[in-house]
């Protein structure tokens, strides 16, 4: 082995891994892209269920409240209607 053979080597070694670095940077690109599009979901489904929440809420606090006027109703009325809670077994 002469000094050229080892030359050449060492360059197959050096391209080599100039090649490798350059395949880890586009997976490191493309992993940090579809990373950020789950994040992005994430945030998207996070927004929608805090939307989803207020709502449910409002609605919960306006059936409680027909519940409580409907209950006052039929108390004010003891001739003809009156609530009765079931007797405990």
């Amino acid at each position: 082995m002469d000094e050229n053979d080892k030359r050449f080597i060492e360059n197959l070694f050096v391209k080599q891994t100039e090649q490798f670095q350059e395949y880890i940077g586009v997976i490191s690109e493309n992993f940090d892209h579809k990373l950020a599009i789950i994040a992005e979901g994430h945030q998207m489904l996070s927004e929608k269920l805090e939307r989803v929440e207020s709502s449910l809420g409002l609605k919960i606090d306006k059936i409680a409240a027909e519940v409580t006027a409907h209950r006052a109703d039929t108390e004010a009325h003891h001739g003809v209607w009156r609530v009765k809670e079931a007797p405990a077994e």
